[in-house]
C-alpha cells in the first residue's frame, strides 16, 4: 500500500489505507496507460528520498504481466525506467529474443527484463520535482513502439505529474509503501490475452490466471524440498506437466561446466549430452546460463551439434537459474548470479506465446532459489558430517574377550553438526572402558567442546582412574573452559576377566544389559549432574557383576526419544528382539536398532549407538581373531589380505575356508582400495559355528553389487569391477554398515560340520 501523510500531522504507518485522492489518481493513469498504449501492464514508480532507487507504487494489467514487474529497479541500470528520470523523456527497452531466433545472440545488447515484454517508460516531471516514473509493458510480438506512443505516454505522465504537484502542495507526501497497489484489469480492459490451452475459451482473464496457478503450487512445494529430487518432483509435477514437457534437465555450474543435479521423464539422453558441458562453449544451455533464456520452437535435426539429442525434431527451452540474491530487483547485468540452467524438451514442435515464456522464467526464478538453498544445504551437511565423524574413532579397537559395535546418526532436520560421540578405550586385555556423551545443541561450539572433553575422558581413563574420577575432572576441566553448554556422559570400565563392571554417570541414561536368559536391565548408578554444571558432592558410580554372554547397550537420547514416553522402556524394546532374544550378530542388531529407532519424520537430534558382548574369560581359548591394516598406496595389499587369510585359517584348523574366503576378501579388499582410496582394515574372528570377516574403510557410501546393464548410464552409475556379485555366491548374507569414519563391510562364512 502507499504510504500517506499531511501537512496537518495526519499519523501515517506502513500498510495503512492510502489517500483516496491519490490512490485514485495513479489508478486513473494506469488505466489510461493500458488502453492508450495498448499494452498489458502498466506500472508506477516513485523515486525514494535518497534518488538513489525507484519504488513501484502502482502496478494493473492482466496476470502474469502484471507479476513480471520488478518492485525496485536501482537507478544505475539501464532500465527503461531509470533512463527516463535521468534523460527526462521517453526510454524504451526490448524484452527477450524472438523463441525462435537462437542465433540472435548479440554481446552488446543488454536484456534488462527476462521477460517477453517490451518497455516504454516515461517520467513525471513537473518542472523541478521528479516523482517518479510510469512504465507500460507491450507484447514484444505486437507492434513496435513509435513516435506517436512515446508521444502518448509522456501526455499521461505530465498530465499525472501536474496532479501529483497538487496533492503534494495540499500536504500529502508522494511516496511508494512497503507494498504496491495491485489492479487487475483484464476482464474490463482490452488488453486480456489468451493463450490456447489455459483457462476457459471465449472468457477473458481466465487464460493467465490459468497460469497462475502452477506456478504458485511451484512455490509452495519448493519452499518445503529439502533435496534435489524434491525440487525436481516439484518441477515434474508444475513445470513439465502443465506445459507438455516430455523431458526436464536441472544442472548447475560448477568449476566452468554444467552438471547435472536431476532430470525425469524421457531425459537419458539429454542428461547425458548436458552433463559437463563448457560454461565457454557455443552450446544452447551454454549460452542461456549466461543470462538470457531461449526457446527453440521448431527443435533441431540430430546433428545439429553438441546439443542435439537423438530422436525427432523436438521443441527445447533453455532458462537460466537465477540465485537468490537476483530475485528482488533488476541486476546490472542479468546474468550476474545465473547458477545453473532449466532445459525442457517437448514431444514435438511447438510455439512459446508470450504469456507462458513470462511464467516459465517466473518459474525458473523460483527454481533457480531452491537448488541454491538445497545445493547449500547439502554442502553445510556434508561438511557437519565430515566434521562429526572426524571426531569419532577411526576403528574401536580389538579385544579378545570383548566384540563390540557402534553406529553413528546425524540428524536430518538441521545441517548444524551435532556433539553425540562414543569411544572404546583398550587399556589392557583385562580392562576396558566404554563411554558414550551427547553435547547439548548443534553447531560448530557443540562440535569443539565434543572433542575436547573426548580428549578429556580418554585421557583420565587411560590414567586408569576409576569413572566416577574421569567424570568428576572432566567436569572441572569444562568449567575452565567457559563454555555454556553442558555435556551429558556414561562410563563403564569393565574387567574382562571376572565381568565386574563400574559405571558412572554425569546426566545420562544408564547403560542397559541383556542378560544370556533373555532378560533385559539396567545397570543402574547415581545419575549425577551434568558435566559443566558444578558438582559440589562430586560423581558417584556404583559396581555390577556382568554375566558372559551379555550385551551392554549404551545409547544417546536421540536414538529413542521421538516416541516413547519411557525412553528406558523403549530402549530395552529396541534391544530384545523377537522370542526375547538379542541378535547374536552386533553389527546386524546395530543395523536393526538404528533403523527401528529412527522415526519417520525428520530427525531433530544425532544419535549415538555402542554394543559390546562380554565373552567372558572362560572363552579366551577358543576364541579365535585376527586383524590386519593396508595401506592405501600398498600395491601388495589384496596379497597381503590373502596371505592373511590362509595364514590363520591354517592355524584354526579351518584350512577347508580357505580359497572361498581369499577370494572374498580379495574383491572386498579392491573395491575398498580404488573406491574408498584410504587405508583398510581387517579383522577375523572364528566362532565355534562360522568364521566372521570384516573390512572396514573410511567411505560410507554402501558398495553396490550390480551386473552388467545394458543401458551406458546405469553402467556408469554402478559399482565397479563386479566382484561383490562373487561375494553374494560364496557368502552367507553379507552386510555394510557405516561406522565412526566410514563403513564397515562384514560377512559370516559357516564352518562345515564333519
Amino acid at each position: 500500500m502507499t504510504r500517506i501523510s499531511s501537512a496537518e500531522g495526519r499519523p501515517s504507518a506502513a500498510g495503512a489505507a492510502p489517500d483516496t485522492s491519490l490512490a485514485e489518481l495513479l489508478h486513473a493513469a494506469v488505466r489510461e496507460a493500458l488502453a492508450r498504449l495498448e499494452a498489458v501492464a502498466a506500472a508506477i514508480y516513485f523515486l525514494d528520498k535518497e534518488r538513489n532507487e525507484l519504488t513501484l507504487a502502482m502496478v494493473a494489467g492482466s496476470p502474469p504481466s502484471l507479476f513480471t514487474v520488478p518492485g525496485r529497479i536501482c537507478m544505475d541500470t539501464s532500465a527503461a525506467s531509470t533512463r527516463a528520470v535521468v534523460s527526462g523523456r521517453a526510454a524504451e527497452n526490448l524484452g527477450a529474443p524472438e523463441p525462435g531466433d537462437p542465433d540472435s545472440d548479440d554481446a552488446d545488447q543488454e536484456y534488462v527484463l527476462p521477460y517477453p515484454y517490451a518497455a516504454l517508460s516515461a517520467p513525471a516531471t513537473a518542472g523541478s520535482a521528479r516523482f517518479g516514473v510510469i512504465t507500460v509493458l507491450r507484447l514484444e510480438t505486437h507492434r513496435p513502439y513509435d513516435a506517436g506512443d512515446r508521444t502518448e505516454l509522456e501526455g499521461i505522465a505530465s498530465r499525472l505529474a501536474e496532479a501529483l504537484a497538487e496533492l503534494a502542495a495540499g500536504g500529502t507526501a508522494i511516496t511508494a509503501g512497503p507494498m504496491p497497489m495491485l489492479a487487475p484489469m483484464g476482464l474490463e480492459t482490452d488488453v486480456s490475452i489468451s493463450t490456447p490451452g489455459w483457462g476457459v475459451p471465449g472468457v477473458p482473464g481466465t487464460s493467465g490466471t490459468s497460469m497462475m496457478y502452477p506456478l504458485r503450487r511451484l512455490a509452495d512445494l519448493l519452499n518445503r524440498a529439502t533435496t534435489m529430487d524434491d525440487v525436481v518432483g516439484a518441477a515434474q509435477y508444475c513445470v513439465m506437466s502443465p506445459f507438455g514437457a516430455q523431458a526436464l534437465v536441472l544442472a548447475s555450474a560448477s568449476e566452468g561446466r554444467l552438471w547435472v543435479l536431476g532430470h525425469t521423464g524421457a531425459s537419458r539422453a539429454m542428461a547425458r549430452s548436458l552433463h559437463g558441458t563448457g560454461l565457454d562453449t557455443p552450446s544452447l544451455a551454454a549460452r542461456a546460463f549466461r543470462g538470457r533464456p531461449l526457446f527453440i520452437s521448431q527443435g533441431r535435426p540430430s546433428d545439429a551439434g553438441s546439443d542435439a539429442f537423438d530422436g525427432p525434431v523436438a521443441a527445447e527451452a533453455y532458462l537460466p537459474l537465477a540465485g537468490t540474491k537476483e530475485l528482488f530487483s533488476i541486476p546490472v547485468n542479468p546474468s550476474t548470479h545465473v547458477i545453473g540452467v532449466c532445459c525442457l524438451q517437448f514431444p514435438g514442435p511447438r510455439d512459446f506465446p508470450p504469456e507462458e515464456r513470462a511464467v516459465l522464467n517466473m518459474m525458473a526464478g523460483l527454481l533457480g532459489a531452491a537448488v541454491e538453498r538445497v545445493e547449500l544445504g547439502a554442502k553445510q551437511r556434508e561438511i557437519a558430517e565430515y566434521l562429526q565423524t572426524g571426531l569419532l574413532p577411526s576403528a574401536l579397537p580389538e579385544t579378545e574377550r570383548l566384540t563390540t559395535a557402534a553406529r553413528y546418526r546425524p540428524a536430518t532436520a538441521t545441517s548444524k553438526v551435532g556433539g553425540d560421540w562414543y569411544d572404546v578405550i583398550k587399556l589392557s586385555d583385562e580392562r576396558t572402558v566404554l563411554v558414550v556423551g551427547d553435547v547439548e545443541g548443534h553447531g560448530l561450539e557443540s562440535a569443539a567442546v565434543m572433542g575436547q572433553v573426548r580428549t578429556a575422558v580418554t585421557a583420565y581413563a587411560t590414567e586408569r582412574h576409576r569413572p566416577a574420577v574421569v567424570l568428576d575432572r572432566a567436569g572441572r576441566l569444562l568449567a575452565q573452559l567457559g563454555t555454556h553448554l553442558i555435556v551429558t556422559c556414561c562410563v563403564v570400565a569393565l574387567d574382562t576377566v571376572d565381568g565386574a563392571a563400574e559405571v558412572a554417570l554425569a546426566g545420562h541414561p544408564a547403560p542397559l544389559v541383556h542378560l544370556p536368559d533373555g532378560s533385559v536391565g539396567a545397570l543402574d548408578a547415581p545419575a549425577n549432574l551434568p558435566l559443566g554444571v558444578s558438582a559440589p558432592d562430586g560423581y558417584q558410580g556404583r559396581e555390577h557383576a556382568v554375566e558372559p554372554g551379555s550385551i551392554l547397550m549404551l545409547y544417546s537420547n536421540g536414538l529413542i526419544d521421538w516416541n516413547s514416553d519411557d525412553p528406558e522402556i523403549r530402549a530395552q524394546a529396541l534391544l530384545t528382539a523377537d522370542n526375547g532374544k538379542a541378535d547374536s550378530d552386533l553389527q546386524r542388531l546395530a543395523d536393526r536398532m538404528l533403523a527401528e529407532g529412527s522415526a519417520t519424520q525428520a530427525r531433530r537430534d544425532d544419535a549415538v549407538l555402542l554394543l559390546a558382548r562380554y565373552e567372558g574369560a572362560g572363552t579366551a581359548d577358543t576364541l579365535r581373531t585376527g586383524s590386519l591394516h593396508i595401506h592405501r598406496r600398498d600395491l601388495q595389499g589384496v596379497r597381503a589380505a590373502r596371505t592373511f587369510v590362509d595364514h590363520h585359517l591354517s592355524s584354526w584348523g579351518l584350512a577347508e575356508l580357505t580359497d572361498p574366503l581369499q577370494l572374498v576378501i580379495s574383491e572386498i579388499v579392491t573395491n575398498a582400495l580404488i573406491h574408498a582410496g584410504s587405508d583398510v582394515d581387517v579383522r577375523l574372528r572364528a566362532y565355534a559355528d562360522h568364521v566372521r570377516l570384516e573390512v572396514r574403510d573410511s567411505d560410507s557410501n554402501p558398495p553396490v553389487p550390480s551386473p552388467l546393464a545394458s543401458s551406458e548410464e546405469s553402467n556408469s552409475e554402478a559399482e565397479h569391477g563386479r566382484g561383490l556379485l562373487i561375494v553374494e555366491a560364496l557368502a552367507e548374507p553379507w552386510d555394510s554398515s557405516p561406522n565412526g569414519r566410514g563403513k564397515t563391510v562384514s560377512l559370516n562364512m559357516p564352518i562345515p560340520v564333519g
